[in-house]
């Protein structure tokens, strides 16, 4: 049974400091690119960060030198970590795992986990 399961969510302050983790489960996790995606309330769901497969990176022009996305293949998991954090980053924060092959496309999703960022 595939999952993702995302955890460190949660309230801060401006300025401050969260790490996202994204727990897989189910598939061959090192095969697979990990993104992560936020929805803020009214809108559209966002790319935020992604490493592929092997580990190549891009981060959204809105969070780069911010936000640094990495996976631990041993621990079949997956990081944000999130610096600096501002108010309009308060969003829901999607993990998905994606890999295509033969034609076909592996598309996972987590449930997400709330970062709220406000004094």
């Amino acid at each position: 049974q595939v999952q993702l399961v995302e955890s460190g969510g949660g309230l801060v302050q401006p300025g401050g400091s969260l790490r996202l983790s994204c727990a897989a489960s189910g598939f061959t996790f090192s095969s697979y690119a990990m993104r992560w995606y936020r929805q803020a309330p009214g809108k559209e769901r966002e790319l935020v960060a992604v490493i592929g497969s092997p580990d190549s990176t891009n981060t959204a022009d809105s969070v780069k030198g911010r936000f640094t996305i990495s996976r631990d293949n041993a621990k079949n998991t997956a990081y944000l970590q999130m610096n600096s954090l501002k108010p309009e980053d308060t969003a829901v924060y999607y993990c998905n795992a994606v890999r295509r092959t033969a034609g076909r496309v592996y598309d996972y999703w987590g449930q997400g986990t709330q970062v709220t960022v406000s004094s």
